[in-house]
C-alpha cells in the first residue's frame, strides 16, 4: 500500500512536477529543486542543491535593487510573516539570460509549528503568453518574443480605436516606444539578449498601463500603446512617466548589467485624422525624440574626451 507519509516518496512526487519548485531552509539554501524548475532555468538539480541563493543568486524579484535574499523576496517574506507571497520577477538561467516569472511562496512549518524554510512555486512568463489554440489564440495574434499583441493585432486595434472615435468621438492618444541601438546591443551580446531586453520592456509597458489600454510590438525595435480615452493634454506627463521607467530598466547578462535608451513618439487622434495621418504624427514626434537622444549621446562623447 502505498503511503504518502514517507518522505522519499513526497520528495520523488515534487522533484517530478513539471512546474519550478524550489524548497529552501532557513539559510536560504536550496533542498529540493523540481523537474520544472531544472528545465525553466537551465540548472540542473545537482548543481543547485545545498547551494546558497545569496551567494549565487538563481532569483530576483523585480523590485529595485532586490535580491532573492532581500524581505521583498517572495520567499523571505514567506518565512518572515509565516504569510503566503507572491509575485513577479526573473530567474537566472544557466545560458546567462534573464526569464520571467511568476512567483507564488509559502512557509514551511515543522510538527512544532516552527518555520524551517519556504517552498517557491514559479512559472515561466514567456511560456504561458504562447498562444493556446484551444482557447482561440492564434500565432499571429501575439508576438512570439514578446509576449504582447502582434503587429497585425495592434494594427486592428488602432483602426477600431479610431472608428469609434468617428461615430461616439471618444478620444485616445497613441505612443510609439522605439529601443535605441538594439542591432548593435545584439551584435555585441547575441540575439538572445536583445530579446531578454525586449521582453523587459514589453513587461513594463503592460505594468504601466491599464487593462483598458492595449500594447503590441509594432517593429523589431518599436512597441505602440494606444491610450484609451486619453487626450492631448494628457500625454506629455504620460510620456515622460514612461520614458523614466524604462531609463532604469536592464538586464543582468553574465554578471553584467546592460541597458538601452529609448525613444519615445506620442500623437493624440484628432477629428481630421486618418489612420495615416495619425501614424505619419507619432512617427514625427519619435524621430524629433530620436534625434535628441543622438544629438545628447554626441555631447556626452564630446565632453568625456575633452
Amino acid at each position: 500500500m502505498l503511503s504518502y507519509d514517507e518522505p522519499d516518496i513526497c520528495r520523488s512526487i515534487l522533484e517530478s512536477l513539471p512546474t519550478g519548485v524550489c524548497v529552501v531552509d532557513m539559510q536560504k539554501k536550496i533542498v529540493l529543486w523540481s523537474d520544472g524548475a531544472q528545465r525553466i532555468t537551465g540548472h540542473l538539480r545537482h548543481e543547485v542543491i545545498g547551494r546558497s541563493c545569496i551567494a549565487e543568486p538563481l532569483l530576483h524579484c523585480d523590485q529595485p535593487g532586490c535580491e532573492f535574499c532581500s524581505e521583498e523576496c517572495p520567499l523571505a517574506c514567506a518565512m518572515k510573516t509565516s504569510q503566503a507571497a507572491g509575485g513577479s520577477g526573473f530567474l537566472h538561467h544557466k545560458a546567462g539570460h534573464e526569464v520571467p516569472v511568476r512567483m507564488h511562496a509559502v512557509p514551511v512549518h515543522n510538527k512544532r509549528g516552527s518555520i524551517v524554510g519556504a517552498v517557491e512555486i514559479f512559472d515561466d512568463l514567456q511560456q504561458s503568453a504562447k498562444p493556446d489554440p484551444s482557447k482561440g489564440q492564434l500565432p499571429e495574434f501575439i508576438d512570439p518574443v514578446t509576449g504582447t499583441a502582434s503587429h497585425a493585432t495592434v494594427e486592428r486595434h488602432l483602426r477600431r480605436a479610431l472608428a469609434t472615435f468617428r461615430e461616439l468621438q471618444v478620444p485616445f492618444g497613441v505612443l510609439l516606444v522605439q529601443v535605441e541601438r538594439l542591432a548593435h546591443f545584439r551584435a555585441n551580446l547575441g540575439t538572445e539578449a536583445g530579446s531578454s531586453f525586449l521582453r523587459v520592456v514589453a513587461r513594463t509597458l503592460e505594468g504601466a498601463f491599464s487593462m483598458t489600454d492595449y500594447i503590441g510590438r509594432w517593429k523589431d525595435d518599436q512597441f505602440l500603446i494606444v491610450l484609451s480615452g486619453c487626450q492631448q493634454e494628457m500625454l506629455p506627463s504620460l510620456r515622460e512617466r514612461v520614458r523614466r521607467t524604462l531609463a532604469s530598466e536592464g538586464i543582468e547578462w553574465w554578471g553584467e548589467r546592460h541597458s538601452l535608451p529609448v525613444a519615445i513618439g506620442e500623437a493624440a487622434i484628432q477629428p481630421e485624422d486618418t489612420f495615416e495621418t495619425l501614424l505619419e504624427r507619432v512617427h514625427q514626434s519619435l524621430n524629433a525624440a530620436s534625434s535628441w537622444l543622438t544629438g545628447a549621446s554626441a555631447a556626452d562623447a564630446n565632453s568625456s574626451g575633452s
